[in-house]
């Protein structure tokens, strides 16, 4: 949900969505957008994030709830009254038209006069850096190029609200890295509220200002790249949201300093504020801590495994560790760290972490 101090562009209220199968594809969802913020719905294939931005665009109606913008719900209007931008996956550019003609269209529809369009559709090529493509067809366009024509021409008609369905999709790696950083300075520059689909936790947490983490219909968390990621609030978030490792573990002591039991030892736990609602001592827990959390060092009496193999990745080396109960844990260390050169496999070696970097979960 929005902070105190943010003022919502948007307020989506228990919107549903139901095709009438065993549960909706949309199950009441609920948050705020601010002004100009750049929010992105991520989730798996069918959690119902691409059935939202249809409702938006007005190309699904409802089956319940609300789609409130600037106080006004909008939910029974058309698609041509909603004054929102829509660049599709594929881009939909139509290959006998110019760039330019196809930045047009929508002028075009809305009857703009001949020399307004010209101007918009220029402002709208500048804007996306594609000032002497005008007379060139889509086909000669690279994937890149095609992608911010499409863009492009979502933005001339100047939308309130832009929506990208998963646009990067079709592009090669490399390509799809650079589009992460000219959609969301396109976005920027021309401050449009944006909500952008997306199933790559990477373009998520580099493009948004919030993410919206769905899963089988329903807001799992919502908050800033850093949040969701330091701070994930189910387990569906922690093992979404970039890699985690997860174990049983025991919780105790929670009058004072909690301590979680793993593996026969007693180890510092978050503070108590930070555990889930309702655990008492003795409460069966999953710790999550994420891979790079993990240090490596000599056996000390603490908590030790087992290295099973270590592969370098580029930046870092990847290690996988075997407790004694043959639970799994990655580690990644820095290659030239002193952790790394201990991490021969079949090596005993202790491990550790801060508390502040596991997260607690019911189990």
């Amino acid at each position: 949900m929005t902070s105190p101090a943010m003022t919502a562009h948007i307020r989506i209220r228990e919107l549903t969505f139901d095709y009438g199968g065993d549960r909706p594809a949309v199950d009441a969802l609920s948050f705020d957008i601010a002004k100009g913020e750049f929010i992105g719905l991520l989730g798996p294939s069918g959690c119902g994030k691409s059935t939202t931005l249809r409702m938006f665009a007005g190309l699904l109606a409802p089956t319940s709830g609300q789609i409130v913008i600037n106080g006004e719900d909008i939910v029974a209007r058309p698609p041509w009254e909603r004054n929102m931008g829509l660049v599709f996956q594929s881009y939909a550019l139509f290959p006998h038209m110019t760039v330019a003609q196809n930045v047009a269209f929508g002028l075009r529809l809305r009857k703009v006069g001949k020399a307004e369009t010209a101007s918009r559709v220029a402002e709208a090529l500048r804007a996306v850096r594609l000032d002497n493509f005008g007379s060139r067809r889509p086909a000669e366009l690279s994937g890149g190029q095609q992608q911010r024509v499409a863009i492009a021409r979502a933005i001339v008609i100047q939308p309130e609200i832009l929506l990208l369905d998963e646009p990067l999709s079709n592009l090669d790696a490399r390509l799809r890295d650079e589009m992460r950083f000219e959609i969301r300075d396109i976005q920027t520059r021309t401050g449009i509220t944006t909500l952008f689909v997306t199933h790559d936790q990477q373009e998520a947490l580099t493009m948004c200002d919030r993410i919206a983490v769905m899963n089988g219909g329903r807001l799992e968390q919502i908050g800033t790249p850093v949040a969701v990621y330091d701070q994930a609030a189910t387990p569906f978030v922690a093992n979404f949201i970039g890699r985690a490792n997860s174990v049983p573990a025991t919780l105790s002591h929670l009058s004072g300093a909690p301590q979680l039991r793993l593996e026969g030892q007693w180890l510092p736990a978050p503070r108590a504020e930070d555990l889930p609602v309702g655990v008492t001592d003795g409460t069966r827990v999953s710790a999550m801590v994420r891979p790079h959390a993990i240090r490596l060092a000599k056996p000390d009496g603490g908590l030790t495994a087992r290295v099973v193999r270590r592969v370098f990745v580029g930046s870092v080396v990847e290690v996988e560790l075997q407790l004694a109960d043959n639970h799994t844990l990655i580690a990644e260390l820095r290659p030239d760290s002193d952790g790394a050169a201990l991490a021969e496999p079949g090596a005993e070696v202790a491990i550790s972490w801060r508390p502040t970097d596991m997260r607690i979960f019911a189990a």
